[in-house]
């Protein structure tokens, strides 16, 4: 119900205003009246009506000064102004303050209700035309969501300039300037499954590690399907140092509530410009390789000096060298990203030892073990026949051992082959949770609440997983998806049937019809009547 205010100075005329007209029983509240601007513009700041009936010359505040006021601070307001004197000067004040409608004295009760009537019609579609705007961006979140990782990919890759990272960071709204910069790189998982699995309780902490970036200023991406980077600024190296310290410890404490969550964090170096935040996340990325070294959970500084706690940075036990293992290697195998591998393959073997590759014994030792630790991933846990691993897998002869560089050359290789390997399985693998999902799309398309969240539920994938490989897969975001795939099945049935639009809405998954052609127009550059009436359609809306 809208609210309707009066603001009259003569106690008769506003008796006559408020008495005459059965407000309720033509759908509206009204909620307040006053004598003069003064006495009004409070009430009215309490009370937020939807139209404002005003005289135009009062004692201690005119109409024209409240309705200047009402438009600075409620320009979504609606205000009627009546007279008694008949000036164009009034009037031209009044329509440059944006006043709606101007009355002349006296007023007759169905006058003023008609005019309010056609206030309240333009009310309601400016507000069913706000809050369809306000859902289509909550809808395309996603899409920025996407957008930003592009970003932050731009950003650690490094090769571009400062100009072309501040624009593209403008495009999505994103605040990148500051006098100094670190990356944090964070992976949060269950300890009832392997690293990267889907539980609730995941996503509540990442929704908490979301807050607490936030709260410090920092920049939070979803950097890979299962990893998360935080970006903090600051105004130089303590104050940064103490956003990271008291983030940190927030994320302790916040993880400390879950009992079986498991977590990893890297921080790197500070810098201090923007195209020097890929030096940092290098940084990071080289303490972030000890995931796969440690069952600890840590936050570990990459540094020059080596890997070091900071106040409240966890301290990773030292790692004997002989637990590096086969067990190590297999958990990289599994969920290392491509861009890892060489910062793994260096805290491997530092772990391992100094002299590691020195000596020609250890490096066939080395090459040996993680040859055929690679050979049993592929065969036992990929599917691959023994022919087909040995010819994906160069066996390490002597030319690969003959000294430190070869040796290092073909770990690498041989790493990097196997995560693409893997990748390649799980295409296979995403390619039939991409066929449920389309198929899923397609049977409950029409269904209003159908969203990344009931899609991802359904294959069984978190939401951030299941949109990156959503896009991956089709190229495009899942809203943007299943807009397009809705808007199709509309305007087939505004080619081949006569239902009036708002039905086409609901068939198609829109209850609300003011959304509907808002989404509409917005996709196609049309309204759904103007669609059909451009012999797109058969039948007649009626």
């Amino acid at each position: 119900m809208l609210k309707v205010f009066l603001v009259e100075d003569e106690f008769v005329v506003r008796e006559g205003i408020k008495n005459t007209i059965d407000w309720a029983a033509h759908g509206y509240e009204f909620c307040g009246e006053a004598g003069d601007g003064e006495l009004a513009y409070s009430m009215i700041q309490k009370e937020r009506p939807d139209i404002v009936i005003t005289d135009i010359k009062m004692p201690f505040m005119d109409g024209l000064t409240l309705s200047s006021m009402i438009k600075s601070e409620f320009p979504w307001m609606e205000i009627i102004i009546l007279t008694g004197y008949e000036d164009f000067q009034f009037a031209r004040s009044a329509i440059k303050i944006g006043v709606s409608c101007y009355l002349l004295k006296p007023v007759n009760g169905d006058n003023l209700l008609k005019e309010v009537d056609a206030l309240a019609e333009k009310i309601r579609e400016k507000k069913a035309e706000r809050e369809a705007a306000k859902r289509y961006e909550e809808e395309m979140r996603e899409r920025t969501e996407l957008e930003k990782r592009d970003f932050f990919n731009s950003l650690v890759k490094g090769g571009k300039n400062a100009s072309e990272l501040i624009a593209e960071a403008k495009k999505i709204e994103i605040d990148i300037s500051a006098l100094r910069y670190n990356v944090v790189l964070l992976k949060i998982w269950s300890d009832k499954h392997d690293i990267g699995e889907f539980s609730n309780s995941v996503l509540n902490v990442e929704d908490g590690v979301r807050k607490i970036a936030g709260d410090e200023g920092a920049i939070f991406f979803d950097f890979t399907v299962e990893g998360t980077a935080l970006l903090f600024k600051g105004d130089d190296d303590k104050d940064i140092g103490r956003r990271i310290d008291r983030a940190t410890a927030r994320m302790k404490a916040l993880f400390a509530e879950y009992k079986h969550i498991r977590y990893f964090g890297a921080i790197g170096q500070t810098v201090e410009r923007i195209t020097e935040i890929h030096t940092s996340f290098d940084w990071a990325s080289r303490a972030f390789a000890h995931l796969y070294l440690t069952n600890e959970n840590a936050f570990l500084v990459g540094s020059k000096e080596g890997l070091r706690p900071e106040n409240n940075v966890d301290i990773l036990s030292e790692i004997n060298p002989q637990h590096i293992d086969r067990r190590l290697m297999k958990r990289f195998l599994r969920a290392g990203e491509p861009a890892e591998i060489p910062f793994f393959l260096e805290e491997y073997l530092n772990n391992i030892g100094d002299q590691a590759l020195k000596s020609k014994m250890l490096r066939q030792y080395i090459a040996m073990d993680v040859y055929f630790c690679v050979a049993d991933f592929a065969e036992n846990e990929l599917g691959l026949k023994r022919y087909e691993m040995e010819e994906k897998f160069t066996f390490p002869g002597p030319e690969v051992l003959a000294d430190e560089e070869r040796t290092r050359d073909f770990l690498l290789r041989i790493l990097r082959n196997a995560l693409e390997l893997r990748e390649d399985h799980s295409l296979g693998r995403y390619h039939d949770v991409m066929k449920d999902a389309i198929a899923y799309i397609a049977e409950h398309y029409s269904d209003d609440e159908l969203s990344l969240n009931t899609l991802a539920a359904h294959v069984n994938f978190s939401p951030n997983h299941l949109s990156a490989i959503f896009k991956q897969e089709t190229g495009q975001p899942f809203i943007k998806y299943l807009t397009d795939y809705r808007m199709n099945m509309a305007k087939e049935l505004l080619r081949r049937s006569s239902k009036k639009s708002n039905e086409i809405g609901i068939l198609v998954g829109y209850k609300d019809p003011h959304y509907f052609s808002y989404l509409f127009k917005k996709t196609q550059g049309m309204t759904p009547t103007q669609y059909r009436s451009m012999g797109h359609g058969d039948g007649e809306e009626t």
